[in-house]
């Protein structure tokens, strides 16, 4: 098996640790500090500047409904992580009224118009044609709706992170043997049933593509993304956050101030707790050239556009390229 970096969706942990939820009595100021650095060294702007062209004015977390992109970079030895592919990618929509979160995990084979080259690709290979920028172009283009943040993060520190919050506890869904983070053939054993994984447990039941659907691999990912935030804003995980952000510090990216993050605290300190709207985006494997790719059905992405901009409070305009995504010339197409 080739090498594959850290195939999992982590950056999730590193916005909530981002947007001050580690701040506590006598902890608070030391914490903050620490974030507030990060956050500084972590900032990258976009080419486009700070508004998205499907938004007529800059929106503030503090107050308006908001998108944030994650982007989990797979940057092997081979690759920079400009060049990366991405490896997992969630659209994830905050309103600001409910206080309310919808999440997308989005294929990374998805058949979808890139504009950067000008033709259908698999959305993984954005990244690679044009770094985060023609990323976030191709997810607002598939979608119809803003991004207005991402947050971008490799995985080399997820082992560390996992087991700096004490692990988790997650019901595994099947008996897995897989490898660790080493490429250690079968040196990850797990059993179905619910029990306490420790990093390189919960990076093997992640990243796993033998035992169930693109989809439920998708969902599998969001539940675990679920279970680590909870568990990162438990009292017993309190106490680690300093090693935690030193994890994360030197594999992060965003174009998140440091006070867009703190603006984003009261969506994880609800009275409710954390909890997401999760979807999902349906459709089949299909061969092109003799490449595979995800072809998305057109009414779950219509769906899925039609709930985000719902929950942006976006009105969908009528006849403004609800399938922008599906109606380009897709004679052309790349083998990557």
């Amino acid at each position: 098996m080739s090498r594959k970096k850290v195939k999992y969706v982590i950056w999730a942990l590193a916005f909530i640790l981002l947007s001050g939820v580690g701040a506590a009595a006598g902890y608070a100021a030391y914490i903050t500090d620490k974030v507030k650095q990060t956050a500084t060294d972590s900032h990258q702007a976009l080419d486009r500047g700070k508004k998205s062209d499907k938004r007529v004015k800059v929106v503030n977390p503090a107050k308006d409904h908001t998108s944030v992109l994650f982007v989990g970079i797979d940057d092997s030895e081979q690759r920079t992580s400009e060049h990366a592919r991405s490896d997992a990618l969630v659209l994830a929509t905050f309103n600001d009224d409910e206080k309310s979160i919808k999440m997308v995990s989005i294929p990374r084979d998805s058949y979808t118009y890139i504009p950067e080259v000008g033709y259908k690709d698999k959305i993984t290979h954005a990244h690679a044609f044009g770094g985060i920028d023609a990323t976030v172009e191709t997810v607002e283009r598939m979608f119809n709706v803003p991004v207005d943040y991402y947050v971008r993060l490799n995985f080399n520190s997820f082992v560390e992170v996992v087991n700096s919050i004490g692990g988790i506890t997650y019901n595994v869904p099947f008996d897995i043997k897989e490898q660790n983070s080493k490429d250690q053939s079968g040196a990850i054993e797990l059993k179905k049933g619910y029990q306490h994984l420790n990093g390189e447990e919960a990076l093997a039941l992640a990243r796993t593509r033998k035992y169930d659907s693109d989809l439920a691999r998708g969902q599998r990912q969001m539940d675990l993304i679920q279970e680590i935030i909870r568990q990162a804003m438990s009292e017993n995980a309190i106490g680690n956050f300093s090693g935690i952000i030193d994890s994360i510090n030197n594999n992060l990216k965003t174009n998140l101030s440091f006070d867009e993050m703190i603006s984003y605290k009261d969506y994880f300190l609800t009275k409710e707790g954390l909890s997401f709207n999760k979807m999902q985006i349906k459709g089949e494997g299909m061969r092109k050239n003799g490449v595979w790719y995800y072809n998305v059905q057109e009414d779950s992405l219509l769906t899925a556009q039609q709930q985000l901009r719902t929950h942006l409070d976006i009105e969908s305009p009528e006849n403004q390229g609800n399938m922008n995504s599906f109606a380009e010339d897709d004679e052309q197409d790349s083998s990557m």
